[in-house]
């Protein structure tokens, strides 16, 4: 089985959704189940739509997509989830939205949250962040770095 960085509880219901899926329990989602599901949360995409999204989880073009395939797709949607979730958190600290970060805006945030930092503690956590070295964490840095620590 390929690591998709997912812990054994995200897999099983992973599996267990898998399962509502597959309405023949042949191990693989046909474009007719996966069409079906999609309609059931209450979306009706075209068939082109379904066809493409088949496509792009279908990776061994078999015209089904088997428990790997399906893995993979719902690992790439979650870590998608977590940027957006990560790039909202980032405004937080980006008190003057200009895109950046700055050691300023760090502790002048953490001070909000009730989190005492020097200005050294502050210019050191900007530092770890800083990938350009420009002083500054931007949002691909700070999603980035986030992301890596993650896992």
């Amino acid at each position: 089985m390929v690591n998709h960085a997912l812990t054994e509880d995200q897999i099983a219901e992973l599996r267990e959704a898998f399962c509502v899926i597959d309405k023949d329990y042949d191990g693989v989602i046909s474009l007719e189940e996966l069409e079906s599901a999609i309609q059931s949360l209450n979306e009706h995409p075209t068939r082109e739509r379904i066809q493409k999204m088949m496509n792009e989880a279908d990776t061994d073009d078999d015209g089904t997509i088997d428990f790997e395939e399906f893995l993979s797709i719902m690992t790439t949607k979650m870590k998608d989830d977590v940027k957006e979730e990560l790039k909202e958190a980032f405004k937080v600290f980006d008190r003057d939205q200009d895109g950046f970060i700055s050691a300023i805006e760090l502790k002048d945030v953490m001070i909000n949250l009730g989190e005492r930092l020097s200005d050294d503690e502050a210019k050191q956590m900007i530092i770890d962040v800083d990938l350009d070295g420009d002083g500054l964490v931007s949002c691909d840095e700070f999603v980035t770095t986030m992301l890596a620590s993650i896992h």
